[in-house]
C-alpha cells in the first residue's frame, strides 16, 4: 500500500502525518485481502484548511481517495477539528468497502444457490 499525504494551506506536522498512516493502515483489515488478489492499492490523502480569516465553524477538510485495480474510494468530510475529519473519512471508507465487499460475497451466493437449485430441477427431473 503506497500512500500520499498531501497539505493545502496547513503544514503536515510529524503528529498529523501519523495520525493519517495510523487510520489509513486501520483499513488494512479489509484492504489486504483486496490487496492480495489485485496487486498494488495507491491511497492519496489531502488534508486542508479551507479558509484563513475563520476562526470557528466547519474550517477543516479531508480528502481521502482509494484506487485499487477492482475499483476506486473517496471520501471527503469537512469538521471543526482536523483529527475529527479524519476519523469521519476513515469511516465512511470502510463502510463504503465493507458494502462493496459484502455486495460481491451476496451476488455469489445468490449464483451459487440458482446453481443448486437448477442441479435438484435436474435430478428431480430424471425420475
Amino acid at each position: 500500500m503506497k500512500i500520499k499525504i498531501q497539505g493545502k494551506n496547513l503544514e503536515i506536522t510529524p503528529a498529523i502525518n501519523d495520525y493519517v498512516i495510523k487510520r489509513v493502515t486501520n483499513l488494512g483489515k479489509i484492504l489486504d485481502t483486496l490487496e492480495q488478489k489485485t496487486g498494488e492499492i495507491f491511497v492519496n490523502f489531502n488534508v486542508a484548511k479551507t479558509t484563513n480569516h475563520h476562526k470557528t465553524g466547519e474550517v477543516f477538510r479531508a480528502d481521502c481517495s482509494i484506487e485499487t485495480k477492482r475499483g476506486n474510494y473517496f471520501s471527503s468530510v469537512d469538521e471543526e477539528d482536523l483529527y475529527a475529519a479524519i476519523d469521519a473519512v476513515k469511516e465512511n471508507l470502510f463502510r463504503e468497502i465493507s458494502k462493496t465487499k459484502e455486495k460481491k460475497n451476496a451476488l455469489f451466493h445468490r449464483g451459487a444457490r440458482k446453481l443448486k437449485d437448477m442441479a435438484k430441477g435436474l435430478t428431480n427431473w430424471k425420475k
